[in-house]
């Protein structure tokens, strides 16, 4: 297991990158707003403070935006299940 806290500010996954990791993520947004898009889906995501969404593990998704006007901070748990 690994915990993370992830700032951004006005951030967004560069054209055509995907996030697709070989870990599990559960992540959350305690400040700030962010859209994720998940490949297949119609529509982002988008999330506010409180806010969390469970990802899984191959499942391919990147960051359409994050604030611009405040920091976003995510935490982040990324885990396998073996």
């Amino acid at each position: 297991m690994r915990i993370e806290r992830i700032l951004s500010t006005g951030h967004n996954s560069a054209e055509n990158f995907w996030y697709e990791q070989v870990e599990h993520e559960w992540v959350v947004v305690l400040k700030g707003e962010a859209k994720l898009y998940f490949d297949g889906d119609e529509s982002c995501s988008h999330l506010r403070p409180g806010n969390h969404v469970l990802i899984a593990a191959q499942r391919r998704h990147r960051v359409e935006w994050t604030s611009k006007d405040e920091t976003t901070v995510w935490l982040a748990v990324f885990y396998t299940e073996d």
